[in-house]
């Protein structure tokens, strides 16, 4: 199974799109969503510096427009992908090219929405002072509790024996002199706490602007970043992207899905290099592409032709599987049989899993088709549950 990747924010390096102007459509599609957002991203890919790209409201429309004009090229028929790739998913702003690779948002839905995005958290990290750290090593929950210790908050949990904390510049600086036993602490090149309740006012503007949003129901596999589950309602895709500006990202638990689904490769798309070492070490035997320059091009199509497979989901279907989140057992909350309708949204079940239980709902509802596990099985992450008849459900409406 292929899984495609997309980095987040701190990915980016001085002219790292120059390579890419070579291939065909890649300039004319930049400039393009460059008329969408508002900024030059040929300029910012190519000929801007690292202070210049550095700027939050210049470098996630870089980030996400880079990942959308790449993505075209490794699939130069967009329809292709939905039957190669397995799942995606993003980390941070990298979840939104990950949405509009699944056919949840168009990339000028996209555009807009990052550089509104990346306006609002540039606003937020100006009002105060506040900052970002890695800690390389050391046992996750010491490191956490020495960060809550000193009011930081586990930002980004990497995995791969790395957290990323957040908060304000003197917590950091406290943090640094009092390092958790066996960690190195790092500070990172941002401008602000991100994911963290330092961003709130940006969580506000962003959920204002997501109610004017269309979104279309993923057509693959969507890992999001916020707990590692698989999300196949579009709306909830976009109400994850509002709400993951204030909250950790669980990358930790995004890979730990792949690992539950099968993953045996995983190409990152540019700017790329970040999110393949952490596969690497975390997912020891899986094939990993960093897709930096089109010199890559044509080892990320032996590793599609070799790993791609159908995710198994279609946009217009004839019926609707519901699928678990998340790993765990299955607990029915309904008696009905197959032919009984199911209302939209309603409860069909939950995932237990060691931390929580996860209720599972039919957000189309419809007609129940079959059922495909038993009260108390194991499931896994994107495992089919139920299978419905839409059309019986929409005839009602």
């Amino acid at each position: 199974m292929l899984v495609v990747v997309a980095p987040g924010q701190g990915s980016q390096t001085p002219g790292f799109l120059t390579p890419w102007l070579d291939v065909p459509g890649v300039r004319d599609r930049l400039e393009w969503l460059s008329a969408v957002s508002g900024l030059d991203l040929v300029e910012h890919g190519t000929v801007s510096d690292a202070d210049v790209i550095r700027d939050t409201a210049i470098a996630q429309p870089l980030i996400v427009g880079a990942g959308l004009v790449t993505l075209l090229s490794l699939f130069p028929h967009p329809a292709n992908a939905f039957s190669r790739i397995g799942a995606g998913a993003g980390h941070s702003v990298g979840e939104i090219t990950a949405a509009v690779g699944s056919g949840v948002l168009t990339a000028e839905q996209a555009m807009v929405f990052v550089r509104e995005r990346g306006r609002g958290m540039a606003a937020a990290a100006a009002v105060t002072p506040t900052g970002m750290s890695a800690v390389l090593g050391g046992d996750p929950d010491t490191v956490v509790a020495k960060a809550t210790q000193h009011g930081l908050t586990p930002a980004n949990m990497n995995g791969a024996g790395q957290i990323v904390v957040a908060g304000t510049v003197a917590q950091l600086e406290a943090f640094a002199a009092d390092p958790p036993e066996g960690a190195r602490v790092r500070a990172l090149e941002v401008a602000g706490a991100f994911h963290t309740e330092h961003m709130a006012c940006a969580v506000s503007t962003l959920a204002g602007y997501a109610k004017a949003i269309t979104t279309h129901d993923p057509r693959i596999p969507l890992i999001s970043n916020a707990d590692g589950r698989i999300v196949h309602d579009g709306r909830e895709v976009l109400a994850r992207l509002v709400t993951q500006v204030s909250n950790p990202v669980r990358w930790d638990l995004c890979m730990a899905t792949m690992s539950d689904i099968g993953v045996t490769a995983v190409i990152e798309i540019p700017p790329a290099g970040t999110l393949t070492g952490l596969v690497k070490r975390a997912l020891p035997g899986v094939e990993t592409l960093a897709l930096k320059t089109p010199d890559d091009l044509p080892a990320a199509w032996r590793m599609i032709n070799d790993h791609g497979r159908p995710a198994g989901l279609d946009v217009h279907p004839t019926w609707r599987m519901v699928v678990a989140p998340i790993k765990g057992s299955f607990n029915r909350a309904t008696h009905a049989d197959v032919g009984s309708d199911l209302a939209v949204g309603a409860v069909i079940g939950s995932v237990q899993t060691l931390r929580e239980t996860i209720p599972v709902t039919a957000p189309h509802g419809g007609t129940i088709v079959e059922w495909l596990v038993e009260d108390g099985d194991p499931v896994g992450p994107g495992q089919p549950l139920i299978r419905l008849h839409p059309l019986a459900q929409e005839a009602h409406a």
